[in-house]
């Protein structure tokens, strides 16, 4: 990996392109916005996120649990988002996260504390007082007291309204490339459809399911773990769930399959009965872009800086990301973490 900068030597681009108005594009646009630059984001949908993947996304600010098998820094850069989250929108949930596993599947549970830290254990009354609606249903727990959620759609639509009052511009409808934008520079935000610019960038399928139910009451997510497809279950307002999420080797943006469906509503269901009958109100398929290490970075080529390879960690890790793509394109002499420099 080379660090030699070859942006141009000035202190503050007056002027910086955004392609993309996912999580990670309006990430970015606030970051620079909040430093003094000025901003125009391209965005082909209709609204922020409308052809993203994190219009699917599950809202985990979740970087203790993640530690159980991410690499380190998504751990380290992660505990950045719920600070970075409750200062530009609304309506993130600080109530922690609960792991539980069935009975059988107790060793699940035990290898999932090993891996991890910053937990509590919990027995059956500690999974009572803090999910009333399971008592009786499982012994043993792990509480992440430090870990928050949110709902991704209110926030990317907190930060379309966050960038505007910050006097950002968003072009939806645009089909404008990094290569047409004028400016100091580009941020390239544009996830898995960037294969063309990056090489390595691999797709992996995720389904998830959101369901409706009046019986069931859940303040945090809630993870189940299982040998085959460890499920979360994230409450949203007016009684919905996320169930997700799969993790498929795969760029096929399709349907969901039949057998993901069953596993999905089964997990639910081991979790509560009253899952069975809860409504379908949505399935959601998309596709994570993702590097082999699984880690996002910063790839600068001229005055473009692909900022991308988030897999399943957008919202956890833009914050962070943001903050490094605003050191890349501010500072001349700035080194981030995990930016590589290419020749242009």
């Amino acid at each position: 990996m080379a660090h030699q900068s070859t942006y141009p030597a000035q202190r503050q681009p007056a002027h910086v392109g955004i392609v993309g108005a996912g999580v990670v594009g309006l990430a970015c646009a606030v970051e620079l916005l909040s430093r003094g630059a000025s901003v125009d984001i391209h965005e082909r949908g209709a609204f922020a996120g409308e052809r993203a993947c994190s219009w699917h996304a599950g809202g985990m600010l979740a970087p203790w649990c993640e530690g159980e098998s991410a690499e380190e820094p998504v751990i380290r850069l992660g505990q950045e988002a719920a600070g970075w989250w409750q200062r530009h929108v609304e309506g993130v949930v600080c109530k922690g996260t609960l792991v539980l596993a069935p009975s059988r599947d107790r060793s699940e549970l035990r290898r999932f504390g090993q891996r991890t830290s910053h937990f509590a254990e919990t027995d059956g009354d500690g999974i009572a007082a803090l999910e009333p609606d399971l008592a009786g249903r499982f012994a043993k727990g792990l509480f992440f007291e430090g870990e928050a959620h949110l709902d991704p759609r209110l926030a990317l639509a907190g930060l379309t309204d966050r960038v505007r009052a910050l006097g950002g511009r968003i072009h939806f409808g645009s089909e404008a490339q990094a290569s047409d934008l004028a400016g100091d520079a580009v941020l390239d935000c544009r996830g898995f459809a960037a294969r063309d610019a990056l090489a390595d960038l691999r797709g992996v399928k995720g389904e998830m399911l959101l369901l409706r139910s009046r019986d069931i009451t859940l303040s945090r997510p809630v993870r189940l773990l299982h040998p085959r497809i460890p499920l979360y279950v994230v409450p949203r307002a007016d009684g919905l769930f996320m169930v997700g999420a799969t993790m498929i080797e795969s760029a096929d943006r399709g349907r969901i399959s039949a057998r993901s469906m069953l596993e999905l509503l089964g997990a639910a269901y081991a979790l509560h009965p009253a899952f069975g009958e809860a409504e379908v109100v949505e399935i959601g398929v998309d596709v994570r872009p993702a590097f082999p290490d699984n880690l996002p970075r910063l790839t600068r080529r001229g005055r473009v800086i692909h900022v991308n390879g988030f897999y399943r960690h957008g919202f956890l890790l833009s914050p962070a990301m943001a903050r490094m793509a605003a050191d890349a394109v501010l500072d001349p002499a700035a080194n981030p973490e995990m930016l590589h420099d290419i020749a242009a």
